[in-house]
C-alpha cells in the first residue's frame, strides 16, 4: 500500500501546500487489500495490531492493547493528560485537512455530547467520532486515500504525520457487513491514536417502506435528512466545525435526558464557572 506525502504549514492549521490531489487507481486492486505493518510502520518494530486474531475479512485491525488504538504505531495506553492533548491535536488537525480539501464532515456520538457541554473533548473520552456524506467519502476515497499529512503544531513542536486510511468496504453500504462498519480513520502515526469515520448513507429499505428522509450508518444507527441537514456551524477544541442541525434530539436518543444535565460522570464533575469536568479526586 502506497503512501502519500503531504506537507501542511506549520504552527497554524491551514494547509498551505503546493499538493494536488492524484486519483488513486482502484480497477486492478483487490477489494481486501490490507496497509499492513511493513508498509507504514514508522518507530516501531513490532506489530501491535490485532489482525493476527481477527477474520480475514475485517479491514481496520485495533491494538491489541486497547481497542481506540492502531497497533501498527502505537504500543502502550496514553496517560490522561497526554491523551487528551494528542486527542485535541488529532481533532484540530482532522477539521482542518477536510475543510481544505472540502469534504462534509461533522462530529457524533460521544464527540458530539463534549460538543453539547463545553465545546471539547470529554476528558475521559478515547476517541473521536465523526460521519461525513457519500459523496465526501467517495471524494477521499479516490484522491486521499492513504496520504500522509504532516503538522507542525504549537504543542508538538517537532511535528507530527497522520494519516487518512479508507476502508475498501466503504461502498457496502448493508449492516451484515459487521466486520467493517468503521469506513475511514484519521490516524496520528506516533502513537497510534484515531478518529472513526462513518459514511451517512440513504436507508433505502425504510425508504421502501414509505419513511422519506431516512438515512443510516453501517453501524446501524438510523436517522432521519432532517436530523443532520442542514449542519450548524460551530466551535470544537477552538477549530471550526460542523454540527448535526437536531443535536439534542440526537443526543437525548442516544444517551438519554440525564446525559444532558447530568454534572458528575465518569468520575469527573462538570464545573459551571469554568466550564470544564474537573477530576474527582
Amino acid at each position: 500500500m502506497r503512501l502519500i506525502n503531504i506537507l501542511l504549514a506549520a504552527t497554524t492549521l491551514a494547509i498551505g501546500s503546493d499538493a494536488r490531489p492524484m486519483k488513486v487507481p482502484t480497477d486492478n486492486i483487490p477489494r481486501k487489500r490490507d496497509a499492513d505493518f511493513e508498509s507504514v510502520r514508522t518507530r516501531l518494530t513490532k506489530d501491535h495490531s490485532g489482525k493476527g486474531g481477527d477474520p480475514k475479512d475485517k479491514y481496520f485491525h485495533e491494538s491489541t492493547f486497547h481497542p481506540h488504538m492502531d497497533g501498527r504505531f502505537g504500543d502502550r495506553v496514553l496517560g490522561y493528560d497526554d491523551r487528551r492533548s494528542n486527542l485535541t491535536a488529532l481533532m484540530r488537525t482532522y477539521l482542518s485537512t477536510m475543510n481544505d480539501i472540502g469534504a462534509e464532515t461533522w462530529i457524533m456520538h460521544g464527540s458530539l455530547l463534549g460538543w453539547f457541554w463545553n465545546r471539547k473533548i470529554m476528558p475521559w473520552d478515547s476517541d473521536v467520532d465523526v460521519q461525513m456524506t457519500e459523496k465526501s467519502m467517495e471524494h477521499l476515497s479516490d484522491y486521499y486515500n492513504m496520504t500522509v499529512h504532516h503538522y507542525k503544531l504549537p504543542s508538538f513542536p517537532e511535528g507530527r504525520d497522520y494519516m487518512l486510511e479508507i476502508n475498501p468496504h466503504w461502498r457496502n453500504a448493508s449492516t451484515t457487513d459487521k466486520l467493517n462498519v468503521i469506513d475511514a480513520r484519521w490516524i496520528d502515526m506516533s502513537n497510534g491514536l484515531f478518529i472513526d469515520i462513518t459514511t451517512l448513507h440513504r436507508n433505502t429499505t425504510a425508504e421502501a417502506l414509505g419513511i422519506e428522509g431516512a438515512m443510516m450508518c453501517k453501524d446501524k444507527h438510523k436517522f432521519n435528512f432532517t436530523d443532520i441537514f442542514p449542519l450548524r456551524e460551530s466551535v470544537f477544541e477552538d477549530t471550526p466545525v460542523k454540527v448535526p442541525y437536531a443535536y439534542t434530539d440526537l443526543l437525548a436518543e442516544e444517551y438519554g435526558t440525564k446525559a444532558l444535565v447530568k454534572t458528575t460522570f465518569e468520575n469527573h464533575h462538570f464545573d459551571e464557572d469554568k466550564m470544564e469536568w474537573i477530576p474527582l479526586t
